[in-house]
């Protein structure tokens, strides 16, 4: 991990001294990132510009005026290279875009695994850690169908739903996610080790807390948003009346990002919550079908085959939505902003269907940023 200590700059540090000052969370280091710049700058002002942001009073002011004396991060930096953990702060282009548009993206993710552009399509299954047998095999479907049809799954290691989420992509051969609520170096629950494991290879295990943090309670409703941050849509398997898979579920819609929910047996408790997130406007998933529908078809599967079989897209005609978006970028390379602007669609739609339209030979990625038809 020699690379990764190279990419360790004044910035990085500066936001790593930020991260680990008490009371200064993700909302905090927003406002502060939006009075003075960037993380270096925050280090250098003075008491009486930070007392002049909400939330910050003397005590918090001075803990970030004395953060650079008296944080010292080499140990952590050193932890992480030894543990092959990587390091992003919200400064690096290596960072989700999708999680860097939310209104409190983390100051630091620490991951294990490997980031990929292919995770900027990806779709969370959420759901009850106490889930049945119905709902278990449901996500386990789910996750493998979403990975066979290119989509990353994203979910949180816990018992029930996400492990079946995650098992289910693992088998496929797909990409999947773990957002813990905990350091990286305290799995929770501890006997989904190996699961972890297994998809450090196959992806990525992040989390935003220091690698050594135990598991605590108030960390995993922070650890949702992070979930749904990184994805163009949640679906909610199986979640009780007061359940973390709704919060997942509002999380969602206040980012702006679809939100899916699987119909049950309507005697079962475990079908409450998603039920009535049908009623208030979830979209009713009985199959990939319905996800691919609202999303744009990456990929349907093909009756005369195997229902493993996926059938390449550039068979299937232009929607509306894809010719809009065709229609917005031009055989130079055009910026995804502009293609944003020109098409007026929600930018997780228009990145799920550009990937469609690159599928199919239609476009091409000139770069992170920048595509062109072909």
């Amino acid at each position: 991990m020699s690379q990764q200590s190279q990419n360790i700059d004044g910035q990085k540090r500066a936001a790593l001294k930020l991260s680990l000052v008490n009371g200064v969370g993700p909302k905090t280091y927003q406002q502060l990132l939006e009075n003075f710049g960037g993380p270096e700058q925050v280090l250098r002002a003075d008491s009486a510009h930070l007392k002049r942001i909400p939330g910050i009073g003397s005590q918090l002011a001075q803990q970030i005026g004395n953060a650079d004396q008296q944080i010292d991060v080499a140990e952590l930096i050193q932890l992480c290279q030894s543990k092959q953990i990587r390091i992003i702060s919200r400064h690096e282009e290596s960072y989700p875009n999708l999680l860097k548009q939310t209104a409190t993206p983390p100051n630091i993710l620490y991951t294990q695994g490997e980031l990929t552009e292919a995770d900027s399509i990806a779709i969370a299954i959420v759901g009850s850690r106490h889930a049945t047998h119905y709902g278990k095999s449901q996500a386990e479907s789910l996750g493998r169908a979403l990975a066979l049809a290119g989509f990353t799954v994203v979910s949180g290691l816990a018992r029930g739903i996400d492990a079946a989420a995650h098992l289910g992509a693992l088998k496929a051969g797909g990409r999947t996610l773990a957002v813990l609520g905990s350091g990286l170096l305290n799995i929770y629950p501890s006997e989904h080790k190996k699961l972890a494991a297994q998809i450090a290879e196959q992806g990525a295990v992040i989390s935003e807390c220091h690698p050594e943090q135990p598991p605590r309670s108030g960390a995993f409703p922070q650890r949702n948003r992070i979930v749904t941050g990184l994805c163009l849509g949640t679906i909610v398997v199986e979640a009780a009346q007061r359940s973390g898979a709704l919060i997942s579920a509002r999380l969602a819609m206040e980012q702006d990002r679809e939100v899916f929910a699987v119909p049950g047996p309507v005697n079962s408790r475990m079908s409450q919550g998603c039920h009535r997130l049908i009623k208030d406007g979830a979209k009713l998933v009985e199959s990939i079908d319905d996800v691919l529908e609202e999303l744009g078809p990456l990929a349907v599967p093909s009756s005369r085959k195997s229902e493993e079989t996926i059938r390449h897209p550039a068979e299937l005609k232009l929607s509306d939505q894809e010719s809009r978006i065709l229609q917005s970028i031009g055989v130079e390379p055009t910026q995804l902003d502009e293609v944003i602007v020109k098409c007026g669609l929600p930018v997780q739609r228009v990145l799920s269907t550009i990937s469609v339209l690159e599928m199919r030979k239609l476009v091409k990625r000139v770069s992170g940023t920048t595509v062109a038809r072909i």
